[in-house]
């Protein structure tokens, strides 16, 4: 484990210079968020209305926890990393370095969105104090058990970003994969909650992804409950055992194909 610490130290060390570079997604963070509060503003006729369960305060505070989730987590390394050393060619050396090379990108990762996602933590509360409020009936104890959901879901998104980029050892080029995932994550658990949805499509969407990396800690955020606090830790457990199953039996195939080619 002490290479991957290595790896994580020094990863950390480089976003810590480049600190500045990350605040200037501030800008689009907070361009996002002034419309949705604006739009949430209008739909709400009267202070006191629902929409799906939410009243207003709860909609634009979840929508603000998704998002800096969402921002929080972005990184190339997984997204296009792993895609541009396979197509590249540069795998058939990495896969006799002294590592594992998927946890070897994860730890990359890792050190990535250690530095992001405090930053849009703090923004977020900043802007949502003085835009729309503190949230109602919200305890610090309920952050202190939300954060373990939020870094679950992390860690699930990236590895399932990562199963995607190595789907490079087939096709050719791996984008359109992680765009479709990136859309179906940021229009269904980010922008809106699953709620909202059609009856009929939410038990759907709680078997995919989305129920565990954006939707899960934002939800237990605006309307905390042990409850769903615990199915959704089961969940994000679940999930995570099946990515790295996932990520592990696609590196290990496409490692027999890359020897097989003469790779």
């Amino acid at each position: 484990m002490r290479k991957y610490a290595v790896i994580y130290r020094s990863v950390l060390m480089e976003n810590l210079q480049y600190a500045a570079n990350i605040a200037m997604g501030f800008i689009s963070y907070f361009i996002i968020i002034f419309v949705f509060i604006n739009l949430w503003d209008y739909m709400y006729a009267a202070p006191g209305d629902l929409i799906a369960g939410y009243t207003k305060e709860q909609m634009i505070w979840y929508v603000m926890m998704t998002e800096m989730i969402w921002f929080g987590a972005r990184s190339e390394t997984v997204t296009r990393q792993a895609a541009t050393d396979i197509r590249g060619g540069n795998i058939a050396y990495l896969v006799n370095k002294p590592y594992h090379y998927p946890l070897y990108i994860l730890t990359k990762y890792m050190g990535e969105w250690n530095i992001q996602l405090p930053m849009y933590a703090v923004a977020t509360a900043v802007i949502g104090i003085i835009m729309v409020g503190c949230l109602p009936d919200f305890h610090v104890i309920t952050l202190l058990a939300v954060v373990p959901c939020i870094l679950l879901g992390v860690t699930i998104h990236g590895v399932f970003k990562l199963c995607i980029s190595m789907l490079s050892f087939w096709i050719e080029d791996s984008n359109p994969f992680q765009w479709l995932y990136d859309k179906l994550i940021l229009v269904v658990g980010t922008i809106f909650p699953i709620e909202i949805f059609p009856a009929v499509l939410q038990p759907v969407l709680k078997l995919t992804p989305i129920y565990t990396v954006c939707y899960g800690p934002a939800k237990l955020i605006v309307d905390f409950s042990g409850e769903k606090y615990l199915e959704i830790m089961l969940m994000q457990v679940i999930y995570l055992v099946f990515g790295c199953g996932m990520m592990r039996l696609l590196y290990e195939k496409g490692g027999k194909k890359l020897y097989v080619n003469g790779g």
